[in-house]
């Protein structure tokens, strides 16, 4: 299973929430995108700036998700921060490896690790860098985190995508993708109006009766909230006994399968879940990974699997009952 749980414990004590909201949002921060790749690159942040000098040649990604976005761009970390395990075998991270593993460090930052892969550039955005943090990486390194105009964590994938992408050289890359992503979900709006302003809740990594609901703009529920739909009004964790608060227009439940849930008498009673308006996928699944990682080609291969049985759930039809995703993601 690797270290899901292990980022939602993590997550719930910095009380964090991704704002990810498919190309929406402040703009502020993103850096303009240049057809050419020059060097010096002076990247602005909330603890000052961070200048690249050259082209970065070994880059190691610290942020929980960083990897995704340098891969998008076709650069290999030499080391990685380990989240899921499964990563580097989902089917847009293959290709980016060409056979070869993605070295990664462990889940707690480890500096030792860090100095050992000798980097010319250290990605540390969608983490929570105290001033400490950033000043220990830059002795290492020079450290790109997130800017002043984010809370830690809340960076949206496109202004993460963008500034990635000007660190290394890769602007016009991220910018292409952005733009691809954009593209997407602007026609999945078009072709599924019924979707705006449902609500759809996240529920993500339920445990022995204890559910963790995902809030507005977190990554995984970014294409959600990009395609229009509604978060609850409630967020982080509640216990079985408020279950009530996800019984909404749909479900998706992350972490695990249809079956395990079920179990549960108190789960099996909502009305969601009674009328086929719930989707199930396991944490082993690239679906999963997809929506945490919240990489360009991450929500790109997300929205393929997604969006058919989102249809599917919100038509209230019989004949068109929604898949299981975890097996056929």
């Amino acid at each position: 299973m690797g270290q899901h749980i292990g980022r939602l414990a993590t997550a719930a004590l910095l009380a964090v929430a991704l704002t990810a909201c498919g190309g929406q949002g402040d703009d502020t921060a993103t850096p303009a995108p240049s057809a050419g790749a020059a060097f010096p690159v002076t990247i602005e942040h909330k603890f000052g700036a961070t200048t690249i000098p050259a082209r970065p040649g070994k880059v190691v990604t610290v942020g929980w998700n960083d990897q995704d976005f340098a891969l998008a761009v076709g650069v290999v970390p030499v080391s990685t921060r380990e989240w899921f395990t499964e990563y580097p075998t989902y089917p847009w991270v293959q290709p980016k490896l060409g056979g070869k593993p993605l070295p990664a460090f462990s889940a707690e930052l480890n500096y030792e690790a860090i100095a050992q892969a000798q980097p010319d550039l250290i990605i540390a955005i969608y983490e929570t860098v105290t001033r400490q943090i950033y000043d220990r990486l830059s002795q290492i390194a020079p450290t790109v985190i997130q800017a002043a105009a984010y809370q830690d964590e809340q960076t949206p994938w496109h202004v993460q995508a963008l500034t990635v992408g000007t660190a290394l050289g890769k602007q016009a890359e991220a910018q292409a993708l952005v733009d691809k992503v954009n593209a997407k979900i602007a026609a999945v709006k078009q072709a599924h109006p019924e979707f705006a302003g449902k609500t759809l809740v996240v529920d993500y990594g339920p445990d022995q009766g204890q559910h963790w609901l995902i809030g507005a703009g977190d990554p995984r529920r970014s294409l959600f909230d990009a395609l229009g739909f509604a978060t609850q009004d409630t967020a982080d964790e509640i216990s079985e006994e408020r279950l009530d608060l996800i019984d909404h227009d749909a479900l998706l439940v992350i972490g695990a399968t249809k079956a395990a849930m079920l179990k549960s008498p108190v789960f099996s009673a909502l009305k969601v879940v009674q009328t086929d308006r719930t989707l199930y996928t396991a944490f082993e699944t690239p679906l999963a990974g997809a929506l945490s990682y919240s990489g360009p080609e991450a929500l790109l291969y997300a929205l393929d699997v997604l969006v058919p049985q989102l249809a599917n759930a919100l038509d209230m039809n019989p004949a068109t009952p929604v898949a299981d995703l975890s097996a056929i993601s």
